[in-house]
């Protein structure tokens, strides 16, 4: 997974893909509640919905297209130099409802 983040004014906003294709992110964070919430949305499909939480430079929290389609997700910035093998890696060592995505840093 690509995923590109900007925070601003309290805004957030973004782009990214998947294996499921591409993606516009748009929402809102709290930066003293340390809260954000955002729907990503498919290019011509379904939408995905998101409230997290903000703990060290990562963000953590839960994901939702249905009552019966949810889970977990943790995201966090990419380091300088780590490519795609270390993400795959980190990946896998995650539980099988976690989602886990590299945010490039710039």
């Amino acid at each position: 997974m690509d995923l590109d983040l900007t925070f601003a004014n309290s805004r957030l906003s973004g782009d990214g893909n998947d294996d499921i294709g591409r993606f516009k992110v748009h929402g809102t964070y709290d930066a003293k509640a340390l809260e954000c919430s955002w729907t990503k949305s498919y290019v011509g499909a379904h939408a995905v919905f998101y409230r997290g939480f903000r703990e060290g430079k990562g963000i953590w929290g839960t994901w939702e297209v249905t009552l019966q389609n949810h889970g977990g997700f943790h995201i966090w910035p990419k380091r300088a130099g780590e490519g795609d093998a270390e993400t795959a890696a980190a990946e896998k060592e995650q539980p099988a409802e976690t989602a886990v995505l590299a945010i490039p840093t710039t």
